[in-house]
């Protein structure tokens, strides 16, 4: 039974249209590092988990490269556009602690794969707590009708250049509507490549192809990371998602 429910879930969590990648991640010093690939041998139906809740409010939003060369030419990989909210304006709460909104950003192609599978970019929404340990949630962002990351990604801002005015935008409309999710430990993306990270997986949402072909003409080689091994890690299954206030 567990089985089948196992499957059922990672086949929810699967997205469709997507491309498969080629390639194999290196072995790392440090043993839980992201992205991961996430397989069904790894999901563990370990119900209940502790409801993971989630405060997200509207905010003022501007958007700027982050450039680590200093070069104004060249893409990096570690490279992205990092959209700013207000502080206050959005946060989640897990096992009773508070991890405030600090910052969301892109990636091309998504940083995470499902069953080898990955979508055409990932946004990552980073939250800090007050002794500075992180959670991000992850979310796959593939081809389809408008939504709000549409509004974020209108106009880039150039490297090196000054950050782009979003507007105000409801927070809460940057995650899918339908929340079933994966939990796991992993690390920063980006050097240090830092771990101790909370990493939460939700379903894909929605972006116009001209955004996601917008963002891949900045970044022609892509800025994603190569998916890590999970030397023996869990992925945790949460199927009711989220709680929203």
């Amino acid at each position: 039974m567990i089985t089948r429910r196992l499957l059922t879930l990672a086949a929810v969590l699967t997205l469709p249209g997507l491309a498969l990648t080629s390639g194999g991640a290196t072995a790392q010093p440090l043993p839980r590092q992201s992205p991961i690939n996430v397989t069904a041998t790894a999901l563990r139906a370990d119900w209940p988990l502790t409801p993971l809740r989630i405060d997200y409010r509207s905010s003022e939003v501007s958007l700027a490269y982050v450039s680590r060369d200093g070069d104004c030419t060249t893409r990096g990989e570690e490279e992205t556009e990092q959209a700013t909210v207000e502080p206050g304006a959005g946060s989640v709460a897990l096992s009773g602690v508070r991890y405030d909104l600090v910052q969301f950003h892109f990636h091309t192609p998504s940083e995470h794969r499902f069953a080898g599978l990955a979508t055409p970019m990932e946004l990552h929404l980073v939250h800090r707590d007050a002794a500075g340990h992180l959670l991000v949630i992850g979310v796959p962002l593939t081809v389809g009708g408008p939504s709000t990351v549409d509004t974020v990604l209108r106009t880039l801002a150039s490297e090196c250049g000054q950050p782009v005015p979003v507007g105000r935008i409801a927070l809460n409309d940057l995650l899918p509507t339908q929340r079933a999710s994966l939990r796991y430990d992993g690390s920063l993306t980006t050097s240090p490549f830092t771990e101790g990270v909370r990493w939460v997986l939700m379903r894909e949402k929605h972006v116009e192809a001209a955004t996601v072909a917008r963002f891949q003409a900045l970044f022609a080689d892509g800025n994603a990371r190569q998916p890590q091994p999970l030397n023996g890690r869990t992925i945790h299954i949460e199927p009711a998602g989220p709680i929203s206030p």
